[in-house]
């Protein structure tokens, strides 16, 4: 299934499809995509009313898309999980999973506009794979036992500001990674059954047409069920968390591509995933 959220900043609804073209009205089963949907069987329930007919198909054509879900209870990004990007980032593949924050009310839709920090930043792209917990995880646990903790997953764009990320950071990356439109997410979280093998999956980026990255999530050094297992040992993760796996290379951090600047548009594309288009806009200050 495909679930997705329409409508205005803050009034979004849900809708889900499950034949790949007709969008139906998830209101009667779950108010919202949020945590208690992930934590009570929502994807079940929702399975059960279509298999018994109880959604009404619903126009989505002109309508905004939300981010898929509403804001998570955390959301955690692994730095440098593609050996290119690393290179291009002057630094060796990582031995350990490199872990931050990104504040979760980055949270944007995948047509929302880009407005950078300031007009001078360094504005810089990063498509992702984002997973989304469906189950609490925490403990030493199998990769098979973590894997079922997964609810779904979700294209991303992980928007940075380099300049803060790096020159102002004091070591932590999240000072780059958190103003406000910086984590775009849509348009929809596929579930696992639409998503059998996260680690065969094409992620590419294009800037105003023109192309910046082009790989596969098999190119990544730790696989989705490694970045949950060694997470796991440290943290909890809970229904609703959302998980940004790294960004292969193609970045304008390494040089080759100038960074975004106003009137730019980036799209982004994941298999079985969708299509992020954002422009950017002014400077928010």
């Amino acid at each position: 299934m495909r679930l997705m959220r329409v409508g205005s900043p803050g009034e979004e609804t849900p809708v889900v499809c499950a034949d790949g073209t007709t969008w139906l009205d998830a209101r009667p089963v779950v108010s919202d995509y949020g945590p208690e949907f992930f934590a009570g069987d929502g994807i079940a329930r929702l399975r059960e009313a279509i298999a018994g007919g109880a959604l009404a198909p619903v126009n989505v054509d002109g309508e905004r898309i939300g981010p898929p879900l509403v804001r998570p209870p955390s959301m955690l990004c692994i730095g440098m999980n593609y050996a290119a990007h690393a290179a291009e980032s002057g630094a060796l593949p990582p031995e350990e999973i490199v872990v931050f924050f990104k504040k979760t009310n980055t949270v944007t839709g995948p047509h929302d506009a880009i407005h950078a920090v300031q007009a001078e930043s360094t504005l810089d792209w990063e498509v992702e794979l984002g997973v989304v917990i469906g189950a609490p995880l925490f403990g030493e646990v199998e990769e098979e036992t973590a894997m079922q903790a997964v609810a779904g997953y979700v294209l991303a764009n992980d928007l940075s500001d380099r300049w803060l990320q790096l020159d102002r950071s004091g070591g932590q990356w999240s000072k780059g990674k958190s103003f406000p439109g910086s984590g775009a997410l849509g348009p929809w979280i596929a579930t696992t059954d639409e998503i059998p093998d996260p680690q065969a999956l094409g992620l590419r980026s294009w800037v105003n047409d023109e192309p910046r990255q082009a790989s596969t999530t098999a190119d990544m050094v730790f696989a989705v069920a490694r970045i949950l297992t060694d997470l796991a040992r440290v943290m909890a993760l809970e229904p609703g968390d959302v998980i940004l796996t790294g960004t292969p290379e193609g970045v304008a951090l390494s040089g080759r591509f100038p960074y975004l600047s106003r009137g730019d548009t980036v799209r982004m594309t994941i298999d079985g995933l969708g299509e992020i288009v954002q422009t950017v806009g002014p400077p928010a200050l």
